[in-house]
C-alpha cells in the first residue's frame, strides 16, 4: 500500500481540478491538459480545412499540419494552460508558457483552454516576443487583466495585444486558407 500511496501523491502534484457543467469538479492531469490543447488546435485547424496528425513520440513537435492549398506540411509544438494563474505565484492573473529555445517545430501554438483561444507564433516571433529567456527556454506571458500596468513598457504584455497572433487571424498567412 505504501508504494501505491506514493504513486497517488506523485500524480496529485500534476493534477488540476476543473469545474465542469453539471459534473462538479473533475481532476485533469498535466498530460490531459496537454492533450486537450492538442485536440483544440487540431479542431480549430480542421474547421479551416487543414488536416493535422499528432506525433507518436514527444520530440518537440506535437502536430504535423498539412495545408492542401499550399501542398505542404508544417510542424507545430503545443503548449497549453488550463487557465490564468497569479504571475510569480501572487501577482496579477496571467497566462504563461515556457518553450525550449531549440524547439524543432516551425510554429508554437499557445493555448488557453479556459477561453479556447490559440495563438500561433513562429520560432522567430516567439524569440522576439518572449519577455524572459532563462536556461535555454523562452518565457512568454500575457496578463488577462487589461487594466494591469506592467513595470516594463515597450513590449506586448496583455492578452489583447497578441490578437494578431491568434490562430484564426494567422490561418490564411500560414496555411493559405
Amino acid at each position: 500500500h505504501g508504494g501505491n500511496r506514493r504513486a497517488q501523491e506523485r500524480r496529485a502534484r500534476f493534477t488540476v481540478n476543473v469545474k465542469c457543467q453539471g459534473a462538479g469538479f473533475v481532476t485533469l492531469a498535466k498530460s490531459q491538459i496537454g492533450k486537450c490543447g492538442e485536440l483544440l488546435v487540431q479542431y480549430m485547424l480542421l474547421l479551416r480545412g487543414v488536416e493535422s496528425a499528432p506525433m507518436s513520440t514527444d520530440a518537440g513537435v506535437d502536430l504535423v499540419a498539412y495545408s492542401p492549398k499550399l501542398a505542404r506540411a508544417t510542424t507545430v509544438q503545443i503548449k497549453a494552460n488550463l487557465k490564468a494563474k497569479p504571475g510569480g505565484g501572487k501577482g496579477k492573473m496571467a497566462l504563461d508558457w515556457w518553450i525550449d529555445e531549440e524547439t524543432p517545430a516551425e510554429y508554437i501554438a499557445l493555448v488557453d483552454l479556459s477561453s479556447q483561444r490559440v495563438w500561433l507564433l513562429s520560432k522567430d516571433e516567439l524569440g522576439a516576443l518572449s519577455q524572459q529567456k532563462s536556461n535555454g527556454r523562452f518565457h512568454l506571458y500575457m496578463y488577462t487583466d487589461p487594466t494591469h500596468q506592467p513595470k516594463k513598457t515597450g513590449r506586448l504584455a496583455h492578452v489583447y495585444e497578441f490578437e494578431k497572433y491568434m490562430l484564426e487571424n494567422r490561418a490564411h498567412e500560414i496555411f493559405g486558407i
